[in-house]
């Protein structure tokens, strides 16, 4: 599918005649309410991923187990994205968008909801599972779904702001989970996100256009395996990220900097929604330039916790870079595989997505094995080593990923 085709949907299948348009804005402009919509889907995902990191000492205790093991409770959310994403994808194409994305978020109120009463780990366990499921559908839809609203020279900012529901839940959603799981408990914060989810269904259906879906056609598998072969769709550099932040309040505990969790992660995730902001005003024309600059940011902020984590003010220093390299990263990985896929971008969204939750199962896993191994303090000098690969991967990808063609554009 070219972009001219995501920007105004394929040619076949039904043209509802009660629906809402499937062209682009008409005004040349970003339907915000719709897009905004696609963001709080991101921010339920993202959230309901991450939220166990500011809660591992409460749900381990609670569930009757080690905070290494509750870990894995991000680990097997991965794991469930990782399994079906494709087959999935490929088994849902011809669903229209919009009932896609209700069923998608209809799983992740009821896997909400089951973590929130489980007292069972195993039960746990298995409700992590489903919402990582769910993940996989909503993840390789919600890029291209934001694209094909948005006219051909604003697509790059329609992804922008759909994928800043990610620093949202890292700057807003985490610490208030946090903040709730003090307060209250952590099944209180869990309970929350079954509300949200809720009330985003209603959004959706007021405010989303619906599009038809599409099935590939016949000879596109070779297409979809040459999303392999995008050099700068690492997930090396998720992998690096995912085994610190899964556990930072592990690691905010041994400095005696427990009780400041929420705060970081504040910081954090107000770092990262600066990046989305600028990753939006220049991805159009500096895709491989902040690619770049954000591998960067976050090794010198793996190497600051590394050194100088006994310092207060260097280690919120260290997470201003590190959310600063990072926020921007999905929005263009996404952005990167999209166009690397060319006419298959949809199937190469749902390699994304698999490679992506590859690397965050193996970062919960990774990150657990060191805590257990060797303390808290290995972690950053474990995202460090993990960088400078990924940094020679990124200059070197000047053909496929990361042109430098398009930077000169």
């Amino acid at each position: 599918m070219s972009r001219t085709d995501l920007t105004r949907g394929p040619s076949h299948g039904p043209a509802p005649s009660s629906r809402r348009t499937e062209r682009p804005s008409p005004s040349g402009k970003l339907p915000l309410p719709a897009l905004l919509a696609l963001a709080t889907a991101v921010f339920i995902t993202s959230l309901t991923e991450t939220l166990p990191a500011g809660l591992l000492p409460a749900m381990g205790g609670d569930l009757g187990v080690s905070e290494s093991a509750t870990g894995q409770t991000v680990t097997v959310y991965a794991l469930g994205t990782v399994l079906t994403a494709i087959p999935l994808s490929a088994a849902t194409a011809g669903w229209r968008r919009r009932r896609l994305l209700l069923t998608a978020m209809g799983g992740f109120a009821l896997a909400n909801t089951v973590t929130a009463l489980s007292t069972s780990y195993p039960l746990t366990m298995g409700a992590r599972f489903a919402a990582g499921v769910a993940a996989g559908l909503a993840w390789a839809l919600l890029a291209g779904y934001a694209r094909r609203m948005a006219p051909a020279h604003l697509q790059g900012k329609a992804i922008a702001v759909a994928m800043a529901g990610i620093p949202v839940a890292l700057s807003l959603g985490v610490p208030a989970g946090t903040f709730i799981g003090k307060a209250v408990d952590w099944r209180t914060a869990f309970l929350v996100m079954t509300g949200l989810t809720l009330a985003l269904l209603v959004w959706i259906l007021a405010a989303v256009p619906d599009y038809p879906g599409h099935r590939p056609e016949k000879g596109s598998a070779p297409s979809m395996l040459g999303a392999l072969k995008v050099p700068g769709v690492t997930p090396v550099f998720v992998l690096a990220h995912t085994l610190l932040y899964t556990y930072i309040a592990a690691f905010l505990d041994r400095l005696g900097m427990g009780g400041r969790a929420d705060v970081v992660l504040l910081v954090f995730g107000g770092a990262s929604l600066l990046s989305i902001w600028a990753v939006g005003a220049l991805i159009n024309r500096r895709l491989r330039a902040l690619m770049i600059t954000g591998t960067l940011l976050v090794a010198v902020a793996g190497g600051l916790l590394a050194l100088f984590a006994r310092s207060p003010a260097l280690v919120y220093g260290a997470v201003v870079l590190w959310g600063l390299g990072w926020g921007g990263a999905p929005t263009l990985l996404q952005t990167a595989a999209g166009d690397a896929g060319g006419e298959q971008a949809d199937a190469a969204q749902a390699m994304l997505v698999t490679l992506w939750n590859v690397a965050m199962a193996g970062g919960g896993v990774v990150g657990g094995l060191l805590l257990d191994a060797f303390g808290t303090g290995a972690l950053p000098w474990s995202v460090l080593a993990l960088l400078v690969p990924v940094t020679a991967v990124v200059v070197a990808a000047r053909v496929h990923g990361f042109p430098a063609r398009r930077d000169a554009s």
